[in-house]
């Protein structure tokens, strides 16, 4: 059992905690000693994995671009060292890298040192095996090591190898596109596009220039390619607001064909077309359903609660596919995507509204680099026979309003007061007239109205992590959001331990 001070490291999946100064009321949690317990712990945790003695394993260690990234990496690596394991050291590298080396290069395990879009203070530890990425349980038990502080004995004959794998990696992207582009031209597949990359200063830089630029493309214009662990220009994050502007700007100040943005550590990916169309969110599901599905005609695909019913109704009545909602996180789908295939369900892809996008055909690897690459291969294609990528979504119906309120839980134990609510309000909403409860909805309670009540529909869930109750509201008709927030709101004032805004 984890004490609450080892607990709040783990954040899902990962682990996640303050690495510098700089941040009022923010101080240093992720210390030396704290981090070298948990390099220890998971060198214990892989050598129980993987039936392998400490001194024979071969680990993996990447980083994106924060500024406590080469002390956090020169740390975790001598302590894999003194374990007597071999250790790759990839230096400044994407998340899907790493998790490729498993691949690649043979590794029993990878160490990436991201906290994904947060704040410059902060950093994480990010695991992999060949199977993928661990899971919550596994975390815990790393971290229980560290708590408890458990170490492998010291050994001989460990090594430290500097090497280039993102050069590898991004070789392999550029064969991708080669291949299923094929163009006249074969080695220069995309000569005459013109591609702009905002990396927000993260570790995507690489892919305007060993990808892109390899293959052809014209990449003038693009932004903040070079590393810089404090994100001088915009969070480093594709549902940010202001880092869509920007790359909507870079496209629309070079004439690009093609905009793509990553988040710091490119596990995540967004785009924009030539018209100045965000490839994002909702549109970018459906671009990505859309690739997925050709070869995998009545597919199943998988995302997170959030996705419109323009998108159901896109990925099922224009493509022919399945659409199965699943609970926010991007873990979460990509395991319900893999329990789907094993029961024998043809499940291409799953991916989160947030950028998070996992095909199968790529290890149900979450890569936002992977992603793009496939959306600019589908461009290519496209404009082959004389169409443009925007085509590929004419029929997607997007609301005209939406809207999210995040409420503050307040009762110690939130996430039974979080289930408390939604079920009372399953039972509220089913005693009322016009609403119309989703029974294809695995998180939370979604809700629908016709066009006379709101026109939309609503989704109130219980957060990942926090001790918050996001809602979501859509609606096809202007003044819609406020109709259904209305409806809503009579049951909200009534519920106990949760904030409301003032309205």
């Amino acid at each position: 059992m984890l004490n609450d001070y080892y607990k709040q490291f783990k954040s899902g999946t990962d682990i996640r905690g303050v690495a510098v100064e700089g941040v009022e009321g923010q101080t240093i949690n992720l210390t030396d000693e704290v981090l070298q317990r948990m390099a220890d712990g998971f060198v214990l945790w892989l050598a129980q994995k993987t039936g392998k003695k400490p001194c024979e394993l071969k680990i993996s260690v990447g980083r994106d671009s924060r500024i406590s990234g080469p002390h956090i990496m020169k740390l975790c690596t001598e302590r894999f060292r003194a374990a007597g394991a071999q250790v790759i050291c990839c230096g400044l590298a994407s998340t899907p890298s790493m998790f490729m080396t498993t691949v690649d290069l043979g590794c029993d395990g990878a160490l990436q040192i991201t906290a994904s879009h947060h704040p410059f203070n902060r950093n994480g530890l990010k695991f992999f095996t060949r199977g993928g990425g661990l899971e919550g349980s596994d975390i815990e038990s790393i971290l229980t090591f560290a708590q408890d502080d458990m170490h492998p004995e010291a050994a001989d004959g460990g090594s430290v190898t500097e090497y280039d794998y993102m050069s590898e990696y991004a070789a392999g992207l550029c064969d991708k596109i080669k291949k299923e582009v094929c163009a006249d031209d074969y080695d220069h597949p995309l000569k005459g596009f013109k591609i702009v990359v905002d990396a927000g200063n993260g570790a995507g830089g690489f892919y305007a220039d060993k990808v892109l630029a390899v293959l052809g493309a014209d990449t003038a214009g693009s932004r903040y390619l070079e590393p810089d662990g404090m994100f001088p220009n915009h969070v480093p994050n594709p549902e940010d607001a202001a880092a869509m502007a920007s790359v909507c700007e870079a496209v629309r100040e070079a004439g690009a064909d093609l905009g793509v943005i990553f988040d710091t550590d490119v596990d995540r990916g967004g785009a924009v077309d030539s018209k100045g169309n965000e490839i994002n969110r909702n549109r970018l599901v459906a671009v990505a359903a859309a690739i997925a599905l050709e070869g995998n005609e009545g597919g199943t695909i998988v995302t997170d609660s959030i996705t419109s019913s323009g998108l159901k109704d896109y990925i099922e009545n224009t493509m022919g596919g399945r659409h199965y909602r699943y609970r926010r996180g991007y873990k979460n789908v990509i395991d319900k995507a893999l329990e789907l295939n094993a029961q024998g369900i043809n499940c291409p892809l799953a991916i989160e509204t947030s950028g998070h996008a996992a095909m199968r055909e790529n290890y149900f690897l979450d890569d936002g680099a992977y992603l793009c690459t496939k959306i600019i291969i589908k461009a290519a294609q496209l404009r082959k026979q004389g169409k443009e990528l925007d085509e590929l979504t004419a029929a997607l119906k997007e609301p005209k309003e939406s809207r999210e309120i995040r409420f503050k839980i307040t009762e110690k134990d939130f996430r039974a007061c979080g289930e408390r609510i939604i079920a009372e309000l399953t039972a509220y909403a089913e005693a009322q007239d016009g609403w119309q409860v989703a029974d294809d909805n695995r998180e939370g309670i979604r809700v629908s109205f016709d066009k006379d009540n709101g026109d939309g529909w609503f989704l109130l869930r219980l957060s990942v992590h926090d001790p918050i109750m996001p809602l979501n509201i859509e609606s096809d008709s202007e003044g819609g959001v406020d109709i259904i927030y209305d409806k809503l709101y009579s049951f909200l004032k009534t519920a106990s331990g949760i904030e409301l805004p003032k309205k």
